[in-house]
């Protein structure tokens, strides 16, 4: 089955917020389906009450990209993303993974334990959504967006979660293939792709600080798009095509010159 496309934007906030609020109502009108906050810890504001304000301001779902599940007990991840659903009228997305590059060094300045191995780690991420699921009970459902590369994390995404993506880098086509092919053939499983190279740019938080777009370019990494966009546009639809990903993400400083995408591809 092919999935209709739909389009979110990763929006930190580097600014003060009416500036903030009114980038996200812009999201909004351009049609965009989400908007994502990081889980960047005392770079950024917590991401729940952030997440409520802007479905406060806007009609957008909204949702984290993604919670790092070394930073918070099981359960209070479980309690603020069911709550977020519930002040949100069912709007909210809760993004998960097992950490991000430097998660090691992050703990350490903030004097938490030492990031688990990752046998510990999806383990943690199971109460998680186990929790959630006890949470939500049988009138409610929180969507939930997994990050997960090796054969254990799918297959725990493919007992959970709503929507897949995959931390990639420069990886060939084959290889993504490879990790697609179990959710495009079996069950509804919706597949992100986040892109955080969009011509020479680099989204905050998309990538690690000092990425190098060439070489992206060069391997014609599935993460990276031109600039121009109707060439971005070609490259939204082989990679749904070739690969099965609907969900395309952006960040927020590419989000008004790729609404035109937005409004030409999103829901068909």
């Amino acid at each position: 089955m092919t999935r209709p496309f739909r389009f979110g934007v990763v929006t930190p906030i580097y600014t003060d917020l009416p500036t903030w609020l009114d980038r996200a109502r812009r999201i909004a009108d351009s049609g965009y389906s989400t908007l994502l906050m990081p889980d960047f810890p005392l770079s950024q504001p917590a991401p729940a009450p952030v997440l409520a304000t802007a479905a406060a301001v806007t009609d957008l779902r909204v949702g984290t990209w993604v919670y790092a599940s070394p930073l918070r007990p099981s359960w209070l991840t479980a309690w603020e993303a069911h709550s977020l659903s519930l002040m949100t009228g069912g709007r909210f997305e809760m993004g998960i993974g097992t950490g991000r590059p430097g998660i090691e060094d992050e703990l350490r300045d903030k004097g938490m334990p030492a990031v688990p191995p990752p046998g510990d780690r999806l383990a943690s991420i199971r109460e998680t959504l186990t929790a959630l699921r006890e949470f939500d009970g049988p009138d409610q459902h929180t969507p939930v967006a997994m990050a997960v590369y090796g054969p254990k994390a799918r297959a725990l995404a493919a007992e959970f979660a709503d929507t897949v993506t995959f931390p990639l880098f420069d990886q060939p086509r084959a290889e993504i293939a490879r990790l697609t092919q179990d959710f495009r053939t079996t069950g509804n499983t919706e597949l992100a792709l986040a892109i955080p190279i969009i011509g020479d740019y680099v989204a905050p938080h998309m990538a690690p600080p000092g990425t190098d777009p060439a070489p992206f370019h060069a391997a014609n990494a599935v993460n990276a798009l031109p600039d121009d966009p109707s060439a971005a546009a070609e490259e939204i639809q082989r990679r749904r095509e070739e690969l099965g990903f609907s969900y395309f993400i952006f960040g927020a400083d590419y989000a008004e010159r790729f609404a035109p995408i937005v409004a030409k591809l999103a829901g068909t």
